[in-house]
């Protein structure tokens, strides 16, 4: 795992060779073991290299036999033998044993058909030095990260968006329009960033660029096909594929492999499998009710005992956690409000003083329908078969009348399938958003400008498999794989989702979502698969993700008083109503509302504007 950066820029009014420096330094945390360049009268090219595969030899940036290709490259290609062997022969010959190598031969011989051919996550430029071409290319899923910024003739690309602020021509500026949707989705859904000309290149994507002119291309679509076949039949398929995939997941190493390891069934199934020496959990000691309902390393310990394998856990207090935002927020590169991004830092950093490499689970929730808002009563499915005029009609008279049970349920399923379901994270409705911008950020943008367009590429496909679409599109790319990126990395650390694979897929796309449903049991296929390897109690655990206290925590004097700090400071008045969001805040601290999770919405932003835009410039 590494990071790398770029720059395209014909002018010559700045050392290109002292600026790809700072640029590579910025993000010295994902390879902090080497760090190489590439540099002509058109392009820069740097590299920080985190050592995992061919550790004496595998140096970036890496030239073909001619050297006229030369590339940087950030990921894992477990396929890379089998991929090699091909390109030998073929007549490619080979200066090391590295991924990264076979991925070059690998775009000579096959151009752009490469790409759906490599099993693995990955983001990489290639630069064709004779034809001053550049491509850039981003995993199926999106697992590793890809930015770029263009304006005028210049162009930078990297695996993260800090390493542009050392560019003396990169206009730093907060792209406004991306708030309101933020405080709704708790994080950034469009393609360009917060950053102002800062776009992330989409899942299964990629560019080239050349004389100044970038045309942007697909190469991979997310596509259901339902095929009818036994329950059994593809239980052993699924059960084949995914300890494969595990397999390669964990030997495309020279180095150790661990394991996250929660209470819930995706992470125990991994381990399970993998059997690694070591997994890596952590909680938070705060109770309620009695129980440690924010702890699952209890979970972790019991099975790691039952596997045999040894287990390192540890503690987060609510003075870590308010301590670290900042760092976390800077590693983020952009506001990024799901509270299990802080927990998955202190995880990272604890598993990076014993491994390089970790596995994770990832991916598994939106392949096989594990969350539990996809489960939906019958009885709902016969009210949402009622016409959507009537519906309408229902939820206008009980909007208004005073709270009674199912009144929020008749008012969601008022509306169409394309704004009832938003995805997995929803912290507050258009409405609520505005209220709390200052008045120039107010507009009329709705919720179904982002999610209907999925919506209309799935009209055929059944509830489950739409909802699924939506989440493999939005949550999963930017927001769950986003954070197990930049926290792992954070802490010079390899992740690998191997439930997120190419061949895993391949087949889950074929399975009909009844096997993934059963009665009220989500992920049902996934857990029958996984009762061979862990007891009942973690196959059939209720997903919890990582509970974090933040709520409760901000209903004592210094905590709130943190928050409160931050909401009154002279910025904030760019971006929110100083009255309402203080409003917000005192219904919380007095226990009149949960307001917790828009409160944190809130902060977030303001803590990110505050590190990137007040502090960073005080700091140069």
């Amino acid at each position: 795992m590494c990071g790398f950066v770029g720059l395209v820029d014909s002018r010559k009014t700045y050392k290109k060779e002292e600026v790809i420096k700072k640029m590579a330094d910025r993000i010295k945390h994902r390879g902090p073991d080497d760090e190489g360049y590439y540099t002509d009268d058109n392009i820069a090219l740097g590299f920080r290299r985190l050592s995992i595969i061919d550790l004496d030899n595998g140096f970036q940036p890496i030239y073909n036999e001619d050297k006229s290709m030369v590339i940087t490259y950030n990921g894992e290609i477990y396929n890379y033998k089998e991929l090699r062997s091909t390109l030998e022969k073929c007549g490619h010959t080979f200066k090391t044993n590295t991924d990264t190598e076979v991925i070059l031969h690998g775009y000579e011989e096959y151009k752009c058909e490469l790409f759906n051919k490599l099993r693995g996550m990955f983001s990489f430029v290639i630069y064709n030095i004779k034809d001053k071409e550049l491509i850039a290319v981003r995993d199926y899923f999106g697992i590793k990260p890809l930015y770029y910024y263009k304006e005028d003739d210049l162009l930078l690309v990297g695996s993260e968006i800090k390493s542009f602020l050392e560019h003396p021509n990169f206009k730093k500026q907060v792209n406004d329009k991306a708030l309101k949707m933020y405080l709704i989705f708790q994080y950034s859904v469009f393609e360009e960033t917060f950053f102002k000309n800062v776009y992330k290149l989409k899942p299964g994507f990629y560019f080239k660029y050349k004389d100044g002119e970038l045309n942007i291309k697909k190469y991979f679509n997310i596509e259901y096909k339902r095929t009818d076949k036994s329950y059994e039949e593809y239980k052993e398929l699924l059960k084949h594929e995914l300890e494969e995939s595990i397999k390669y997941h964990q030997i495309t190493s020279d180095v150790e492999v661990g394991s996250y390891l929660s209470g819930g069934v995706d992470s125990s199934y991994v381990a399970s499998v993998a059997k690694p020496d070591k997994t890596f959990s952590v909680g938070f000691k705060e109770k309620s009710d009695n129980k440690l309902t924010f702890d699952e390393t209890v979970y972790a310990k019991e099975l790691s005992k039952k596997l045999g394998i040894k287990n390192y856990s540890d503690y987060i207090t609510k003075k870590q956690f308010f301590a670290t935002l900042p760092t976390i927020l800077y590693h983020t590169d952009e506001p990024h409000a799901n509270l299990s991004t802080v927990p998955l830092y202190f995880l990272s950093s604890l598993a990076s003083k014993k491994v390089k490499v970790v596995l994770s689970g990832e991916g598994a929730d939106e392949m096989f329908g594990g969350y539990n808002e996809y489960y939906e009563p019958t009885i709902l499915k016969f009210y949402a078969s009622f016409p959507l005029g009537f519906r309408k009609f229902i939820g206008k008279i009980v909007k208004p009348l005073p709270h009674f049970p199912g009144q929020n349920t008749l008012i969601m399923y008022s509306k169409p399938f394309y704004e009832r379901y938003i995805g997995h994270a929803f912290v507050m409705n258009e409405e609520e958003a505005n209220e709390i911008l200052c008045d120039k950020l107010k507009d009329n943008m709705m919720i179904s400008e982002i999610t209907k367009p999925y919506y209309d590429k799935m009209k055929k496909e059944d509830d489950i498999s739409k909802k699924l679409y939506l989440d493999m599109h939005m949550w999963l790319a930017q927001d769950i794989l986003l954070k197990a990126d930049k926290m792992t990395m954070a802490n010079s650390l390899e992740l690998r989702v191997p439930f997120l694979d190419i061949a895993v897929w391949n087949l889950a796309r074929q399975i009909p979502t009844k096997y993934m449903m059963k009665d009220k049991q989500t992920k049902y296929i996934f857990r029958d698969i996984a009762l061979n390897k862990i007891p009942s109690d973690w196959a059939n655990r209720r997903k919890l993700g990582f509970p974090v206290p933040f709520s409760k925590w901000i209903r004592e004097k210094e905590y709130y008083k943190k928050v409160k700090d931050i909401f009154n400071m002279d910025y904030v008045d760019k971006y929110f109503d100083k009255q309402v969001i203080n409003n917000l805040l005192e219904e919380h601290y007095s226990n009149k509302k949960n307001n917790g999770r828009k409160i944190y919405n809130i902060y977030i932003f303001l803590l990110w504007y505050k590190r990137y835009f007040i502090d960073e410039d005080k700091n140069n």
